[in-house]
């Protein structure tokens, strides 16, 4: 008992030390981040002309201990932008899908826009959890009759929390400048950047979290086996839209990400929508796993789901990864069946 006491000790020691050193991944990974993008990338707030509102909640490695729990809240919408469907035509004629090969074709551009926007992420891995908020703001400007290019900034707050009771284990001794702290908290200051190039046939996005690196020390100087900073975390993406037919189109994407000093990871997804209505898709992580997807669209609502299957060593202890999304179009005044969104 008392050698198992140790050895988790041990886990958790280097988890603190491994955390918020320069070489850990420090945000959340999403698998439906392409149904909403914008939780990666501040430059999409205000893309359409109703506000969308979306809660995702994700449960990694289920079967172990602490793994990571990770729910989000966002909020964004644009200010006066006018939607490019405002005639009576634009509803669907009977037998016809309004999100058509006709449709993409006659897609124009927005006039030049702003928006604005919120979200909240909590993480919580072991006795570690991070809750950061921001507001964003993003400028849309058309380059040409179908392609806008939008530049988004996010400014708020990290707090990055310690539940020194979880650090409690019996017989085996913890340093009491971390113990008989209780909960302790840092809060700093937290900036995200962002690029979106994007039309009715592709997008390429480029974004940055976490971009202010930040000094993290829970002991208050007492101790300090190492320094701790948060590191910017880099996001490319990239995808284009490919019509079958005239019921279903197929998005492919990629998107890669880069910690400093980590390899830089790659990720494939493709989504297949049939009309307005469904969808599926899945994903592949390179080195990591697989991922399946679906979900419907219900009136104004959206509903997703993703399974994460680990092919890492993980595979042995985790039962997979569950991720649950659902989202609200406010003030969509298009009727269920109408295009709702670009991307």
């Amino acid at each position: 008992m008392i050698l198992q006491r140790v050895y988790r000790s041990i886990a958790i020691t280097a988890l603190l030390a491994l955390a918020f050193d320069a070489g850990a991944q420090q945000k959340p990974h999403y698998t439906q981040y392409i149904l909403n993008q914008y939780i990666i990338n501040p430059a999409i707030t205000g893309i359409e002309s109703y506000v969308d509102l979306k809660a995702s909640h994700r449960r990694q490695w289920v079967g172990i201990q602490d793994a990571p729990v990770t729910s989000y809240f966002s909020i964004h919408g644009s200010l006066n932008k006018k939607s490019s469907k405002t005639s009576p035509t634009s509803f669907p004629t009977p037998g016809e899908n309004p999100r058509g090969k006709s449709y993409w074709e006659e897609y124009e551009a927005p006039d030049p826009h702003h928006g604005i926007g919120m979200q909240v992420v909590q993480d919580v891995t072991g006795p570690l959890s991070t809750l950061s908020a921001q507001a964003t703001y993003a400028y849309h400007l058309p380059l040409n009759t179908n392609t806008t290019l939008a530049a988004g900034l996010g400014v708020g707050i990290n707090r990055i929390g310690l539940d020194a009771a979880k650090l409690n284990f019996g017989d085996v001794t913890v340093d009491p400048v971390v113990f008989t702290s209780g909960i302790l908290n840092k809060t700093r200051l937290d900036m995200s950047a962002g690029l979106y190039l994007y039309s009715s046939d592709y997008f390429v996005g480029l974004s940055a979290q976490q971009i202010v690196p930040q000094t993290i020390d829970f002991s208050d100087g007492y101790i300090r086996p190492q320094t701790g900073k948060t590191v910017p975390h880099l996001f490319a993406t990239a995808g284009f839209r490919a019509l079958l037919g005239e019921n279903f189109n197929l998005i492919p994407s990629l998107m890669v990400k880069y910690v400093s000093p980590l390899p830089v990871q790659v990720e494939g997804n493709f989504k297949l929508q049939f009309r307005d209505l469904a969808w599926l898709g899945a994903s592949y992580r390179h080195q990591d796993g697989f991922a399946g997807m679906l979900g419907v669209n219900i009136s104004n609502i959206q509903v997703g789901y993703a399974y994460d299957y680990t092919t890492s060593r993980l595979n042995n202890f985790s039962k997979g990864t569950h991720e649950f999304l659902i989202g609200f179009l406010i003030g969509n005044k298009y009727p269920d069946g109408c295009p709702r969104n670009v991307w």
